[in-house]
């Protein structure tokens, strides 16, 4: 008899093989309960388990949970991977949810955190995964090197992984058409970057300059036909900054500006001045 008071029942030669639910939960890497716990709200355990005897798993029980373990490591929440394993609709990224995007980067799993920024693009757009998902993870990061220190590797890994990712975007098909710059004192480009990406996915091509000296920006607009639009990305007020607005209006660009360096300039009244993300791509688009 079964602990339980059950009888044990074991499957006959002319059955699959049968596990047992620690068998499986080594075999797939899950903790025992937690397999307990899907089968009960998922539906995923042995499909002929009986109430009252031991749980024995097929092999087909087993290739479910795989599908369902893998699913849910490329950002995918337990109950869409279980709907997906057994047969129902491909599960959705959850938009927001960074814990696994953190863990990831702090074990410095570049093929996860590759897989699962193509997934959240592929449902979302970059905006969203930009403002929902990457923005928040980087808060994390940074609020931990502030507390404790360290964690400019995994910086430096999150980062990388997100450029990669952005530079997989489809090219656009119209010609290009704005600037994107900041000053060679920035050390950071990630903002162009995403916005770059944003609006090749609105199919606004965009040349992306990143950092470079203001002189730099007056030789690439010389070199251009088309009407230009200049974004000049700042995170602090600098000269150098301000004299690459300058530069774009006397080269008859439309100029906008973004980024937290410009909150306390004073910007002429043909300067427009970019907030969010989305907001970008919808004003100069």
């Amino acid at each position: 008899m079964s602990q339980d008071g059950g009888i044990e029942t074991k499957p006959t030669a002319t059955e699959s093989p049968a596990y047992t639910v620690r068998a499986v939960a080594e075999r797939i890497g899950v903790p025992t309960p937690t397999l307990r716990s899907w089968s009960q709200r998922y539906g995923v355990g042995p499909q002929g388990h009986q109430s009252g005897r031991h749980r024995y798993y097929t092999e087909a029980d087993i290739a479910i949970l795989e599908q369902m373990v893998a699913l849910m490591r490329a950002g995918a929440s337990p109950g869409s991977a279980a709907r997906a394993a057994t047969g129902g609709q491909a599960p959705a990224p959850d938009l927001g949810d960074t814990g696994a995007l953190i863990e990831a980067a702090f074990r410095l799993d570049t093929v996860r955190l590759l897989r699962m920024l193509e997934e959240h693009v592929r449902h979302y757009g970059i905006v969203a995964t930009w403002d929902h998902l990457c923005r928040p993870a980087f808060g994390i990061i940074s609020e931990r090197q502030y507390n404790e220190g360290g964690c400019i590797d995994v910086e430096h890994l999150l980062s990388w992984t997100i450029v990669s990712t952005l530079h997989r975007m489809p090219q656009p098909t119209k010609p290009d058409s704005v600037v994107l710059v900041c000053a060679d004192v920035e050390s950071h480009t990630m903002p162009l970057e995403v916005l770059r990406a944003a609006l090749s996915e609105a199919n606004v091509s965009a040349r992306m300059l990143g950092s470079l000296p203001s002189s730099a920006l007056a030789d690439a607009l010389t070199r251009t036909e088309l009407p230009t639009t200049v974004v000049v990305w700042s995170m602090s007020s600098t000269p150098e900054a301000i004299e690459m607005v300058n530069i774009g209006l006397r080269n008859a660009a439309k100029v906008w500006v973004a980024g937290p360096g410009w909150d306390d300039v004073d910007l002429r009244s043909d300067v427009s001045v970019l907030g969010s993300l989305g907001e970008a791509v919808a004003f100069i688009r």
